[in-house]
């Protein structure tokens, strides 16, 4: 069109470091972190940040480079988050819970040139250090987080202060008037994420500051934050970035209320004494507030959002959530989504209807946020999209800005991931008549017994219903005549004692018989560190069980 001009005045690259930028003008004066009895305002972060980025341009860190973490959600964590992009550089968050092969492995993947490391998992990172050590000279430097209430030069009497620093000392050798670098390009990688590996090895996920830009706001628009809320960090930061709430919460000038450990406790205690208005976390986090004993409660200030996301949550738990004051939003996304991709956006018509109907629509995916282009259930061979008659499954696909750039150093992955113009989740869903998804279950987690497909969330659903029942996840168990049978593997509440034979009598009074588990394991489940259940542990239990004889369940 004549007339247009493309240039600096009209086009910037989008990044998530002009929402620091913008809230230490605007909320300069306003509380940006909180941690125990440690407070800072957004200039102080903002100044911080800066000093952060400029130590590590000081230590050699340019375009590029991957700095990685491994820290839980203290002020550092989150602090990194910007400091890294504001270098140049890309942050590699790591999983908390990983041992000193893995963390290892991923240093070695990801080429990281620093680590910060936090003084609690000191000897997981010491550990892959010198697992690096005997197949490399190139080792990332180390720097050390030490806990607010520790004395730095103790602290780091513990490694060698010759070879690796302490964070609060490298701030103070930063520069405040250090120009930050911002992306070239939108498209530039702002973070790696590793998958949680639930059902495969990690997979290196790369961020665009584009995606994160957009994804930060319409995460933020999900959860219906206005200005200067006070957000309870519940998920991991390490886990897509915190489902971009680290940048989306900096957008709206919020308060960060963080925390080392989740407990029922510490969420109540924090909630009473910061007045905090959003929280998120996988439904193990809501399991564990309906579940808090009378001490553990604190009356709450005023209504609390939560968003939550992974595993539909059962009914019985959204309805002692808002009997507690919690109003729960459902959302459904991947790391390679940058979280949450879908919201379950709730119309008012529907709060007239009877509590279970309410619960059964508030459990569905819903469809997609603002920043996402489109988002639909295809038929993976044809690539058809399916009818609108919540009956027909097929794969949940998503196009989009807010999708990754790809895999690391994996590129036959992203193209099998991209096949067709579409992200393919490898989730299995029916669309409804009015346009909502419903996840079914991941492709790998279908059951399929004597030619029928089982739910096994339907199952886990029923189940969880059960008065005694805690927790449980569904696998397909061999079964000479079926081919498959569903195992359940079940946690009952503390003190509560149930048979196998109850649980299966139970499921059966409520669904098809094929349905209905045969076997009925009770223990405790394995879990990612963002709570999701790993069923390909639990399929691997249940198939050295061996192949389950006709008319037979397990009590064990």
């Amino acid at each position: 069109m004549e007339g247009v001009m493309r240039c600096s005045a009209n086009y910037v690259p989008l990044t998530p470091i002009s929402f620091l930028e913008r809230s230490a003008v605007v909320y300069g004066d306003r509380v940006s972190l909180v941690y125990g009895d440690v407070r800072y305002t957004w200039r102080e972060t903002r100044e911080r940040c800066t000093r952060l980025a400029s130590a590590l341009a000081h230590l050699g860190i340019s375009r590029g480079d991957v700095v990685a973490a491994l820290a839980p959600n203290t002020p550092p964590m989150y602090e990194l988050h910007f400091g890294v992009p504001m270098a140049g550089a890309v942050l590699c968050t790591l999983n908390i819970r990983h041992d000193s092969s893995m963390v290892s492995t991923l240093l070695r993947h990801s080429e990281a040139k620093i680590i910060f490391v936090d003084y609690q998992f000191l000897h997981i990172a010491q550990g892959a250090i010198d697992i690096l050590s005997q197949t490399s000279t190139k080792l990332p430097l180390m720097v050390l987080i030490p806990e607010s209430d520790q004395l730095s030069p103790k602290i780091s009497n513990t490694i060698s202060p010759s070879n690796n620093l302490e964070y609060e000392s490298l701030l103070a050798r930063g520069r405040v008037d250090f120009e930050v670098k911002r992306p070239n390009d939108e498209w530039d990688p702002i973070s790696l994420n590793y998958t949680s590996g639930t059902t495969s090895s990690p997979k290196g996920v790369i961020y665009s500051h584009r995606g994160a830009y957009l994804n930060s706001l319409a995460t933020a628009l999900l959860n219906e934050m206005s200005s200067m809320p006070v957000y309870l960090w519940c998920v991991p930061m390490f886990h897509c970035n915190g489902w971009c709430l680290t940048w989306g919460v900096a957008a709206q000038g919020g308060t960060n209320v963080c925390q080392r450990n989740v407990t029922a406790k510490g969420i109540f205690d924090n909630i009473y004494r910061h007045k905090v208005t959003h929280l998120s976390g996988a439904p193990t986090v809501l399991n564990m507030i309906v579940n808090a004993t009378a001490s553990e409660r604190r009356p709450l200030p005023g209504k609390v959002a939560v968003m939550t996301g992974g595993a539909p949550p059962p009914s019985q738990v959204l309805f002692k959530m808002e009997e507690l004051g919690f109003n729960v939003t459902h959302s459904y996304g991947l790391t390679e989504t940058f979280g949450p991709g879908t919201i379950c956006a709730w119309k008012p018509e529907w709060n007239s209807l009877p509590r279970d109907a309410q619960a059964k629509l508030k459990a569905r995916q819903g469809v997609s946020h603002l920043g996402l282009e489109e988002l639909d259930i295809k038929d993976p061979v044809t690539m058809k999209s399916v009818p609108l008659d919540a009956k027909t499954m097929g794969e949940v696909m998503f196009r989009g800005n807010t999708l990754m750039n790809g895999y690391l150093k994996n590129l036959k992955a992203t193209q099998d991931s991209f096949n067709g113009g579409w992200f393919r989740t490898g989730d299995l869903g029916v669309k409804h008549p009015d346009g909502y998804i419903e996840l079914k279950d991941r492709s790998k987690d279908i059951i399929i017994s004597g030619g029928e497909n089982i739910s096994t969330i339907e199952v886990e659903s029923v189940i969880f219903s059960h008065p005694l029942v805690l927790e449980a996840a569904v696998v397909g168990r061999p079964d000479d005549h079926w081919g498959e049978t569903p195992c359940a593997f079940v946690k009952l509440k503390d003190g509560c004692n149930a048979s196998a034979e109850e649980i299966i009598k139970f499921c059966r009074n409520q669904l098809p018989h094929y349905m209905a588990p045969r076997t009925v394991v009770f223990e405790d489940l394995p879990k990612t560190s963002t709570g999701k259940t790993q069923k390909f542990v639990l399929r691997e239990k249940a198939k050295a069980m061996g192949s389950l004889p006709r008319k037979s369940f397990s009590k064990l």
